[in-house]
């Protein structure tokens, strides 16, 4: 059964907002689990994918706002908070995003292996951060030396290490990273004692969304392309870009409109990857990811939203790395820029 506070909360977003945030019954984002140190039941290919959004929603706290001690219900079981956290670190992008929005510079952080180490639009907010690793490869005792008093991560990342993260500080895992982006910012809001603010970034989010959507054809498609090592994907539904191109109502080619997290293709076949609008990135450098190969190949250049004119470069860090509620807006007002193009 959903937790009555919790549950309250989640549903007053939507009458407030109207967010496509899943609210339980009473009754990622894309990295897999393959270093070992994650649970592979949540991760793309996981059984329990498709509904990381509706069980994260059933996880946090009954305390009043902002009152502790707590408990936190979340993914790995429950972590009582005597007090608010001051000493946060985060193990992921979507951490570090969600609790810069709420206020918090961390004091330790995760860098990615994409072509920026921190995604680039947060990066002047987190000077001086100490580096604990990479979101594949933690380094525990460099944590314990920051004496942290909350560690926020996923089960994606860090399952297996949770028994040894809890040794060192109080720790709270959501199930992934990805689409279920919202019920992760309210899940570690929760564990923050900052729900009404979350409440309030969330709202604004919303009001964002809904004013792109009035700007623009609905039956203008959206493609989303990107490039990485060994893969080339078209993201879908059930990605941190796919949820918010939901909540602005645009539209979605046919083999993205699809309750996964992606369909990858060949290079070969990039004429699927074909929509009204064309928005790319590479999780890496172009040239080691294949983009440059492809865009600069003929297939690329007989998809009609390239000969339009309607395909643009986006910053890998804000749409496909951002999974949080300040890259969220950023993607928002560049999706309004790129679409007024």
């Amino acid at each position: 059964m959903a937790r009555p506070g919790r549950f309250r909360r989640m549903a007053a977003i939507l009458m407030i907002a109207g967010l496509a945030v899943a609210v339980p019954a009473c009754s990622s984002d894309d990295s897999s689990a393959d270093t070992g140190t994650g649970n592979t039941d949540v991760d793309l290919h996981g059984e329990r994918f498709g509904t990381a959004d509706a069980e994260t929603a059933k996880l946090g706290s009954d305390a009043e706002p902002g009152v502790f001690p707590r408990t936190i219900k979340h993914a790995a079981g429950t972590t009582e908070l005597k007090e608010a956290p001051e000493r946060v670190v985060v193990l992921d992008t979507g951490e570090l995003d969600d609790v810069l929005a709420l206020g918090i510079t961390p004091v330790g952080m995760v860098e990615t292996e994409g072509a920026d180490p921190v995604p680039a639009y947060l990066a002047d907010k987190v000077k001086g951060v100490e580096v604990v690793g990479t979101i594949n490869d933690l380094n525990i005792e460099k944590i314990a030396t920051l004496k942290p008093d909350l560690i926020l991560g996923s089960q994606l990342r860090v399952d297996k290490l949770y028994d040894q993260l809890s040794t060192v500080a109080p720790t709270v895992l959501s199930i992934r990273p990805g689409f279920p982006w919202k019920e992760n910012f309210l899940l570690a809001a929760d564990a923050l004692g900052k729900e009404n603010e979350a409440v309030k970034i969330l709202n604004e989010y919303s009001d964002n969304a809904k004013a792109l959507k009035e700007k623009v054809d609905p039956a203008t498609t959206i493609s989303l392309v990107r490039f990485m090592p060994n893969k080339l994907r078209l993201y879908a539904n059930k990605s941190f870009a796919g949820v918010v191109l939901k909540d602005a109502g645009l539209a979605r080619p046919e083999i993205q409109d699809v309750d996964e997290l992606a369909v990858e293709i060949s290079p070969e076949n990039i004429a699927e990857a074909n929509g009204d609008y064309i928005f790319y990135s590479s999780y890496g450098q172009p040239a080691v990811t294949g983009e440059s190969a492809v865009i600069n190949g003929p297939g690329w250049k007989q998809l009609s939203g390239v000969q339009n004119g309607k395909a643009f470069r986006v910053d890998d860090g804000v749409w496909f790395l951002g999974l949080g509620p300040i890259g969220a807006n950023l993607m928002v007002q560049q999706l309004g820029e790129f679409l007024g193009k």
